[in-house]
Order: structure tokens, then C-alpha cells, then sequence
């Protein structure tokens, strides 16, 4: 049995204020055990809620010694007395066509005088010994073993929620954001929820970086290109190379369930993507500029797919060794376990999808586009 969540489960924090300063840290502790964090528990993809500051409620119960004495009880019927005061009676169960659905009575001690008024034991001229009569009931907190505040304006009461393990940040906080909108609506008047870090915040940045750094990436690249190529046209083909191999990447990636993140993303190197491709554009700019020098004149579109298939055969093996090659270099990232295959497995096999993209293409679209637009 693994756990539900892990250390990164953690994407929604949030603080819960009492703007009228009419609650007590009580009463604020006891909103958030009972409202607030029982309706987010329902929201699909989270594992807990856990609660921090102010006190949990508690009822207290103080026995007197000489009144217990005075009525010959003992603090074992006065346990029993109060256990049976607030319980939860389990029942039978209900069919329903495949489901069933328990049957269970809760009682719970709402007020003082639910447990003052509870019987310990009646005597044997029929009166009844109340628990009011042996104790002082009073309301009380639980010891706690931490506080929260905030801003430096005092205490306050803090949740975190913790998501599934396996789910979708993303999806999941945007789910918590909109339940927290509908319990703000019936929290008690003054009673603020007040969200102080969200996930969301930093998958946004992660994707910006991504997007930040590939767009980059691939304007030098193609820059590059075409300042060494010295050709427009052949510049562009090998520029269409990069979206290509990167779209055929993703589908891959969906395909097989890899998750895409800052570091299977980032770690694509657009020169080795666009390589296999330069070799072969090269030698076919070479060929034209061999029958240029010689005086070959290259009459109709047969004639141009000749001399391509001709450069393209040329370079063909050496593209797909030079890919090979790499993609080897990959194969001992994807034998990792544990934190590093989880870290690394999805960068190995997200450059070698993008590669293998990348001599498909070498050795089909591009020889094509070569073909069209290359005079």
C-alpha cells in the first residue's frame, strides 16, 4: 500500500480570517474543521486537507473527587457516561441496484448542557446522577502542537490541501479554487479565505520558461542557419524541421503517457534536431552549385528530383548514424529508477522522440521540399 500523496502533493495554501474579530481562535479552528475543509475534501484529485492555528474545540470534562465520593461513582462510570453521551451507532445497510449505501446514527454533543444532563446512574430510589452533578463541564481546546500567523497582524487559521498522487496540479487547483468560491459564500459574515500560494502560479512560470526558452532556442538556431547556408530558401526548409519534429515529439509523448515539463522540454536541442537535415540540404545545394560551375543546365522538375534523390542518397547513412549515435547516449538516462528516472527518463526519451522525428523527416519531407522550392 503506497501513499495517496507525496512530497510535492502540497498546491494549495490558504489562511482563514475573521475580519469583524468577533470569533475567538476557537470558533475560527472549528469553521475551517467543519465547513471549509469538509466540502474541499470532495473535490476530485485531493488526498487530505490538514489544518493548522487556532484551537480545536474541545468539551472538558473536570471531575470533583468529593462529589464523585458523595455519590459512590467512580471515574469509570463517569468515562462510560460521557462516551455514551456523543457516539456513532452503526446500522445495517440499504441495497440499491449494484450499490449500497451504510446506515449509521450520530449523536454529537452540541452545547454544555448535552453532557451536564447526561445520566451516570440512577440510585436505587430511582434518581438519576447527572454528569453535572459530579463534574464541571466547560468548554476547553486540545493541545496543540503548532500556530499560524500572518502578515504580522496575529494569529490566524491556515490550511493546505494535498493532491492525489499521479493528478494534474493544474487541473486539480483550478477544481479547489472554484469550491473555495462556493464555500466562501456560506461562511459565516466576516470569515475570509484567503489563498497565499498557489500551484497554478508556478506551472505557469514553468510553462513560460519552457515556451521562453524553445522559442530562443529555435530563432538562434534558425538565425544560424541561415547567416551559414547563405540560402533563403534552404534556410526555411530546415527552419520547418524544428516545429515538426518537435509536434511529432508530443504526439509521442501523449502517446505514452510522458509527462512534458521544464526539463524534458528544455533539454531539446534544436542543432541536433535540424542536423540530419542540414547534412542533406548541404550536399544538395552542393550538387546545384557543381552543375552551376559546370554549366549543367537543369531543364524541368524531373531533372531537380533527380539530383536531390541523388544528394540525398548520398547523405543518408551518414544522417542516420550521426541520430543513432546520439539516441545511444540516451539509453543509459532511460535504465534509471527511482527520483532519477522519474527526473531524467521523461528528457531521454523526449530528445529521442524529437531525433527520430527529426530522420524521418531528413529522409522524406525534406528531400520533398527540397525539390519544390530549391532553382
Amino acid at each position: 500500500l503506497g501513499p495517496v500523496s507525496t512530497g510535492l502533493g502540497d498546491i494549495f495554501r490558504y489562511t482563514l480570517r475573521d475580519t469583524t474579530g468577533r470569533l475567538s481562535p476557537i470558533d475560527l479552528r472549528t469553521v475551517q474543521d467543519w465547513i471549509v475543509r469538509r466540502q474541499l475534501l470532495g473535490v476530485p484529485g485531493l488526498a487530505e486537507v490538514n489544518s493548522l492555528g487556532g484551537y480545536v474545540k474541545q468539551y472538558h470534562v473536570l471531575v470533583d473527587p468529593e462529589r464523585l465520593n458523595a455519590y459512590d461513582l467512580t471515574l469509570r462510570e463517569v468515562f462510560e457516561a460521557t462516551a455514551r453521551a456523543s457516539g456513532t451507532s452503526g446500522g445495517a445497510y440499504i441495497e440499491a441496484g449494484p450499490e449500497q449505501y451504510s446506515v449509521r446514527s450520530v449523536g454529537l454533543v452540541r452545547e454544555i448542557a448535552d453532557l451536564s444532563n447526561t445520566v451516570v446512574r440512577t440510585t436505587a430510589a430511582g434518581t438519576p446522577v447527572f454528569l453535572g452533578d459530579v463534574a464541571d463541564v466547560e468548554i476547553g481546546s486540545a493541545i496543540r502542537f503548532g500556530s499560524a500567523s500572518a502578515g504580522g497582524e496575529g494569529e490566524v487559521v491556515a490550511g493546505w490541501t494535498m493532491q492525489l498522487a499521479g493528478a494534474n496540479a493544474r487541473v486539480t487547483v483550478n477544481a479547489v479554487k472554484d469550491r473555495v468560491a462556493e464555500i466562501q459564500a456560506a461562511l459565516p459574515e466576516g470569515v475570509v479565505i484567503e489563498p497565499y500560494y498557489d500551484r497554478t502560479m508556478l506551472v505557469g512560470r514553468t510553462i513560460t520558461t519552457v515556451a521562453k526558452n524553445l522559442g530562443e532556442g529555435a530563432l538562434l538556431v534558425i538565425v544560424v542557419l541561415l547567416l551559414l547556408l547563405a540560402h533563403l530558401r534552404a534556410g526555411l526548409i530546415l527552419a520547418s524541421v524544428i516545429p515538426l519534429s518537435m509536434l511529432f515529439a508530443v504526439i509521442l509523448m501523449v502517446l505514452t503517457g510522458q509527462s512534458g515539463n521544464l526539463m524534458s522540454l528544455g533539454a531539446i536541442d534544436f542543432g541536433l534536431v535540424v542536423d540530419g537535415s542540414l547534412i542533406i540540404v548541404e550536399n544538395v545545394l552542393r550538387l546545384l552549385g557543381k552543375h552551376q560551375r559546370e554549366g549543367i543546365p537543369i531543364t524541368n522538375d524531373e531533372g531537380m528530383r533527380n539530383l536531390v534523390f541523388s544528394g540525398a542518397a548520398e547523405m543518408v547513412k551518414a544522417a542516420k548514424f550521426g541520430v543513432f549515435i546520439i539516441i545511444i547516449v540516451y539509453l543509459p538516462i532511460m535504465a534509471l529508477q527511482g527520483i532519477e528516472g522519474k527526473l531524467f527518463r521523461p528528457m531521454a526519451l523526449t530528445v529521442s522522440f524529437a531525433l527520430l522525428g527529426s530522420l524521418l523527416l531528413s529522409v522524406t519531407y525534406v528531400p520533398v521540399m527540397c525539390s519544390l522550392f530549391l532553382k
